[in-house]
This record gives C-alpha cells, sequence and structure tokens, in this order.
C-alpha cells in the first residue's frame, strides 16, 4: 500500500511542478526536469545528506519516467486541472505526511539520532516544493503558506514517538499520517499559518 501511494505522490508532485513550469512558460524539457525534481528532490537530498546510497531515482530508474511522463501528460490536461484543485490539495497532504515517514524510516534505519531523524523526515516531505519554487524564481510556498513544515514535523514526531514506545509498525505508520493528514487538511480549511515576521524600517 505505501508503495502504491508513494507512486500516487509523486505523480502529483510531478504534476503539480508542470502547472508552475507552464506559468513560467518553460519548454517541454524544462516541465519534464522540474517535475522529476519536484517529486524525487527531497528524497535524493535526503539521501545524499547521509550518505544513503544509491539514491531512489537511481535503484528505481523508472521513477524518472513515471514523473516525467506524469509532467507531460499535465500539459495535455492543463486546461482542466483547475476543476480538480481539491483532489490536488488532498493528494498533496498525503505526499507530505508519506514523505515524512518514508525520510524518517530511512534515517531509523540508518540509527541516527532522534533530531536526525525528524530532520530527515522534514527534508524529504518539504525540500522537493522548495526546490521546484526556487526553480521558477518563487519564495517557497513551504515560507509562506499554511501549516507545512510544521505538519511534517508533527507527523515525524508521532511515528518516531510511537516506535519508540513500541508500539507495531504498521499502527504507528498510519496513526503519523493520519495525524498529519489531519493536521494539514485543517489548516486549509481554517487558514492556519505561523506568525510572519514583518520588517519594513530600511538599516541604511
Amino acid at each position: 500500500m505505501l508503495t502504491v501511494l508513494y507512486i500516487v505522490a509523486i505523480v502529483v508532485e510531478a504534476m503539480s511542478a508542470a502547472l508552475a513550469a507552464g506559468r513560467r512558460s518553460m519548454d517541454w524539457v524544462g516541465v519534464c526536469m522540474l517535475g522529476c525534481i519536484t517529486a524525487l528532490g527531497g528524497g535524493s537530498v535526503r539521501d545524499m545528506l547521509l550518505g544513503h546510497y544509491p539514491l531512489s531515482w537511481v535503484k528505481h530508474p523508472h521513477y524518472l519516467l513515471i514523473t516525467a511522463g506524469a509532467a507531460l501528460v499535465t500539459i495535455g490536461l492543463a486546461r482542466f486541472m483547475h476543476r480538480l484543485r481539491k483532489i490536488f490539495l488532498l493528494l498533496d497532504a498525503i505526499g507530505l505526511v508519506l514523505f515524512t515517514v518514508i525520510g524518517c524510516n530511512v534515517a531509523l534505519e540508518m540509527q541516527q539520532p532522534f533530531i536526525i531523524v525528524i530532520a530527515a523526515g522534514l527534508i524529504t516531505g518539504c525540500v522537493g516544493g522548495v526546490l521546484r519554487d526556487m526553480l521558477c524564481a518563487d519564495i517557497p510556498l513551504l515560507f509562506r503558506s499554511e501549516l507545512y513544515a510544521t505538519v511534517s514535523v508533527v507527523t515525524g514526531l508521532v511515528y518516531v514517538a510511537g516506535l519508540g514506545v513500541e508500539l507495531p509498525h504498521d499502527f504507528v505508520t498510519v496513526l503519523a499520517m493520519t495525524v498529519g493528514l489531519m493536521l494539514r487538511l485543517l489548516a486549509l480549511r481554517f487558514n492556519w499559518s505561523m506568525p510572519k515576521f514583518v520588517y519594513t524600517r530600511d538599516l541604511h
């Protein structure tokens, strides 16, 4: 089931990146590249930082074909995408919590300390979107939208805490993803966000 959800998640991330590429009038190669980077970038950055090789898309090259294909399909479906906004938001939220759990699990398997495990989940869940926004010359959504990084951290904390008290792994996985998903959906519904720092004075 997690494998199926992972494929769905990287497809959704690739399609969202394709739409961002379209708003920047990128060519088809750019659309494919941005789709792959967004969908697989978080896990790749995590693995490089932790020294966890081979990278997921090197071990499973078909992930590149899936994400590039999803990005290309989006070009043909772009005119209908606005009708699927709510579905995309739901799938994106599922992808966030799923990537977080996967990232935490990789770090745990490497016997990393607690703070690194949480950071690995955060990087896996969020960095792909940050890379997308940076390549599109936008302020990353992570820093300007409803609770996002916070959702990833909470998901990771629930996952690690559950395993720490020796609850069944499958139960902990479902619990962490459910808590994270509910928090993300509530944040979208009620526009919850972290306090913003606004500074307008010129120091010169």
